[in-house]
């Protein structure tokens, strides 16, 4: 079984900062940090580290080596990695406060050129049995999911960031939905956890739904089951890549027969020790990494 992640591939400047610029407001950054980064490239990175066989499909400008070169060094396959002559790369302006909290500015040049010809190109090498990861930060996402369905493809979703353009979406097509209490609240209207997971179980009841909750944990729901863990409670140096390295572990240990809640506790194990460093890509851990924390805490 083959992971595909049809996603983004962003150049992130990252920008130290006592507290987020406002309105007006001009301030100093005490340190730029280049890094490697979207939420497709930090997934991918995840995927391929947590130890599934995983493909990247994108598009770069020809700025964008590093993106290629990052996916290559953690053993993902760019062979569907397309480069443009003609547009930038996809980046990011994202500000890290004393807090290690974030903020984040897209720009999706190269990331935004996806045409049905390179959907199908792509999809032709991936059939029934594989998974196809999805986010909200490339274009043509419609015609994406319509021809990885009619070819038996599991297909996952990230819809973040949350706009519009998941509302073109047929979710009925989605086998996984992977989300926070915001994007639920985007989605269903409702506030609460278990509102807002009552409400996908009512629209889309073949959809199996993972909600994460931030400081209070993620939980797992399809129809009757559920499963939940909480957070591991360490040193928060930088969130950037948080959520992307719950993704990428959480869907490679499913893919690799995994029960959700052990599922749960791997991924949530990877997000502690990404939260713990600096950067997007750089501070995804390998699986001997999270192996180590959990056994600190008690839980390997």
């Amino acid at each position: 079984m083959k992971i595909l992640n049809f996603g983004s591939l962003n150049i992130d400047y990252v920008y130290s900062v006592e507290h987020f610029v406002r309105a007006g407001e001009t301030i100093s950054s005490d340190s730029l940090n280049l890094f490697c980064g979207g939420k497709g490239l930090n997934q991918s990175v995840a995927f391929s580290k947590a130890g599934a066989d995983t493909y990247h499909a994108g598009s770069i400008g020809k700025e964008g080596a590093m993106l290629t070169d990052m996916l290559k060094s953690a053993g993902v396959r760019t062979d569907f990695v397309t480069v443009r002559d003609d547009i930038s790369c996809g980046h990011a302006i994202i500000q890290v406060n004393s807090h290690g909290e974030n903020c984040i500015l897209l720009y999706g040049g190269a990331n935004h050129t996806i045409s049905n010809d390179m959907v199908d190109g792509v999809l032709a090498g991936f059939g029934a049995g594989d998974m196809m990861m999805l986010q909200n930060e490339i274009n043509n996402l419609p015609y994406i999911v319509e021809q990885a369905k009619k070819k038996g493809i599991i297909i996952a979703l990230n819809p973040s960031p949350f706009n519009d353009k998941i509302k073109e979406l047929d979710l009925s097509l989605i086998d996984w939905i992977i989300l926070n209490e915001t994007e639920g609240q985007e989605i269903t209207g409702k506030e609460k956890a278990d509102d807002i997971i009552a409400a996908l179980n009512s629209s889309y009841p073949e959809i199996k739904i993972v909600l994460t909750l931030g400081k209070h944990g993620a939980l797992y729901a399809y129809k009757n089951e559920r499963a939940s863990h909480g957070i591991f409670n360490v040193p928060v140096v930088d969130t950037t890549a948080a959520g992307d390295t719950f993704t990428g572990y959480f869907f490679a240990e499913i893919m690799g027969g995994s029960s959700p809640a052990k599922a749960l506790k791997i991924a949530s194990a990877a997000s502690a020790v990404a939260v713990s460093r600096k950067g997007a890509a750089p501070s995804i851990p390998t699986k001997d990494e999270v192996e180590a924390l959990l056994a600190k805490f008690g839980e390997a």
